[in-house]
């Protein structure tokens, strides 16, 4: 990478859809250098091998001690990005500590204790439909925000049920962890101040559950020891329980909703699965290709000048995983990687839970939230479509989730 960072792209905090620009820097190499909010240098990498490789490679890591500009006063203490480096649990860190850390929720999310869920997600989602039908009776154009009734509550009902988290919490949890992990453009002290209040609140959740132990995950989370009796430490417990209450329903909202948007604008492949000619995992699958949930991820860190594409970033440089420019790399998922295509034959092998020893432990989860989200809601409302144009959607505010802020429907009711 050049030293003068002069042919750098500057992130925008304020992100939008990334798809041109993605296409942009693809179409000059795999990883490009970036400037990342408050003036800090870093890179992106964007092709799908050099993704592949760069997630599974030995000499990146996920703990921010390998980021020496975070500690030595270059960056500001207020520095917006830093709760991405800062949060503690197993998603920054590396190696014996990693597996600890996995091995204690992992067990929650295997593809047979999340089987055991089908039942409450079914019933659940279908009591979000008629929700979403009833709110589209009562309004006086017949539009409902599918993102508010639907793609929202479910994911998030689900975890916090995991969690053992109290439904008044619920609307809170989202609004804080929008700010905190979503919204790139918000102020540095708002950041901060969510930040703080998001910390306590799951503080007060865990004392909760210390009170009155239950049968959910975060009871378990604090009786869990190690082989050596250890314990969680506090932070790892508040930062375990933040990572799967973030990411838990953050990235299926997206999932859903750019399912729905891409099917919306594809009535063909609509009409594939609705004879029976697809699968609904095949359009989970091309979905997280198209338009991953996820953009571009904060942090990892070569622990050595490392080559990666061809290009060599620089020991300690933050990078970010490019998920939603790996998706459209026409050099793996060939000349019209742009098109949604739920026959696709490369889709499968999209990137967007991840690659490596940290593929995202809550995969199997929501691959079954958003496959039975979708069966459900097309199956009651096959004509279901957007109620705007959809180049008129107003795009997430952020360089990492990918998504629209709403997504207004007309269900057509037969």
């Amino acid at each position: 990478m050049s030293s003068d960072h002069a042919s750098a792209h500057v992130i925008d905090p304020a992100g939008g859809c990334p798809h041109a620009l993605n296409a942009r820097l693809r179409a000059q190499g795999p990883v490009a250098e970036v400037v990342l909010p408050g003036g800090v240098p870093g890179a992106v990498v964007l092709g799908h091998e050099a993704l592949k490789e760069f997630l599974a490679h030995p000499d990146v890591a996920k703990d921010a001690r390998h980021f020496p500009a975070l500690h030595d006063g270059t960056i500001a203490p207020d520095w917006p990005l830093r709760v991405f480096a800062d949060a503690q649990g197993m998603h920054t860190a590396d190696e014996a500590d990693h597996r600890r850390l996995r091995s204690l929720v992992g067990n929650a999310f295997t593809v047979r204790q999340v089987e055991r869920l089908r039942p409450r997600i079914e019933e659940l989602t279908a009591a979000l439909l008629d929700d979403l039908d009833r709110a589209a009776a009562e309004a006086p154009d017949g539009v409902a925000d599918l993102r508010t009734h639907f793609a929202l509550p479910l994911p998030m009902s689900v975890i916090c049920e995991l969690l053992g988290v109290d439904p008044e919490h619920r609307g809170r949890l989202h609004e804080l962890s929008n700010t905190v992990i979503v919204a790139t453009d918000a102020a540095p002290g708002e950041v901060m101040a969510a930040v703080r209040e998001l910390v306590e609140l799951i503080g007060a959740i865990a004392a909760a559950r210390r009170a009155a132990p239950g049968e959910d995950l975060t009871s378990a989370l604090i009786a869990a020891r190690d082989g050596e009796g250890d314990r969680l430490s506090e932070a790892e417990l508040t930062g375990t329980m933040r990572l799967m209450l973030v990411a838990g329903h953050e990235t299926t909202l997206n999932l859903i909703s750019n399912a729905v948007r891409a099917l919306c604008t594809h009535r063909d492949q609509l009409a594939l699965v609705l004879e029976g000619k697809a699968t609904w995992s095949d359009v989970v699958d091309e979905t997280l290709r198209y338009d991953a949930p996820v953009s571009w991820f904060p942090f990892r860190y070569p622990t050595r000048d490392l080559a990666v594409g061809g290009t060599v970033i620089p020991q300690g440089t933050p990078v970010l995983a490019g998920y939603t420019a790996a998706g459209r790399d026409e050099a793996f998922h060939g000349p019209d990687a742009d098109r949604f295509d739920i026959t696709r034959a490369t889709a499968a092998r999209n990137l967007s839970f991840g690659h490596g020893a940290h593929y995202c432990v809550g995969a199997p989860l929501a691959r079954l939230e958003a496959t039975t989200a979708l069966e459900a809601l097309f199956t009651r409302f096959p004509d279901l479509d957007l109620a705007v144009p959809e180049p008129g959607l107003p795009h997430q505010r952020s360089f990492i989730g990918n998504s629209v802020e709403s997504l207004p429907v007309r269900l057509a009711r037969r």
